[in-house]
């Protein structure tokens, strides 16, 4: 199966009047395209790092990350802007949703960098919710007039419209209710089986359960297999 983004021994290492901070100690990992992938770990753990570097916000200190065969880590900035616009797909836990502009405007945002004909954003606009549930008689609506799990679920068709490779999910439930956590998850799973490649962030371990596969990291590091057991079996101990 192709894979859609490799990662191989990246290092962050940052400066400061403090001295230095390597948040990312050699990580290296590799995701297939329609996969779903949980990053799971601790505030403090490297997590914010990786997603930053993934999304093309941050560069390595070393180390190579490459998306659908491309070395990110060598692209000019504004290579990586255009990258960010056109196969990247970005979902935060504050939704960062323009809160007076209307469903259609929010999701057809991207579009608009792009340079897309009017005709063409609506139309895309329009299959990205349809892909994530939400009604039709909410895409006049202004954003600030949603549900918290309305907006997410906007922020995901944001997400999707410019059909990205990757599809980068921060806490996306963060600041959810149960019910609606699982809501947002299941429109996350309902793309996963359409072929959509999804890697979520995430500190809690019931979101992971929707995943097909967890990885945890623990102070910049990716955990082995064998530090995985050993981390499981202390939980289990606990509870």
């Amino acid at each position: 199966m192709a894979k859609v983004l490799d990662v191989q021994n990246v290092h962050r290492i940052y400066e400061s009047a403090a001295g230095y901070t390597h948040a990312l100690r050699g990580v290296s990992l590799t995701v297939d395209r329609g996969e779903f992938l949980c990053v799971m770990g601790p505030s403090g753990s490297g997590k914010s790092t990786l997603m930053n570097i993934l999304g093309g916000l941050d560069r390595p200190t070393s180390g190579t990350y490459k998306l659908e065969g491309v070395d990110v880590s060598e692209l000019s900035d504004d290579e990586l802007a255009e990258l960010r616009a056109t196969r990247l797909g970005f979902v935060f836990q504050s939704f960062n949703l323009l809160p007076r502009a209307t469903v259609m405007r929010n999701v057809q945002l991207p579009l608009v960098y792009c340079d897309a004909p009017t005709s063409e954003r609506v139309e895309r606009a329009v299959r990205a919710l349809h892909a994530v549930g939400l009604p039709p008689e909410y895409y006049d609506h202004r954003s600030n007039e949603l549900s918290g799990g309305q907006m997410q679920r906007v922020a995901i068709a944001r997400a999707l419209v410019n059909d990205p490779a990757l599809i980068l999910a921060d806490e996306p439930t963060g600041n959810l209710d149960s019910a609606t956590s699982e809501m947002v998850l299941q429109t996350f799973a309902r793309l996963r089986a359409e072929g959509k490649t999804i890697v979520l962030i995430t500190h809690d371990p019931e979101v992971c359960v929707w995943a097909d596969r967890t990885v945890h990291i623990r102070d910049g590091k990716l955990l082995t297999d064998e530090e995985e057991r050993a981390l499981h079996s202390a939980e289990r101990g606990r509870t």
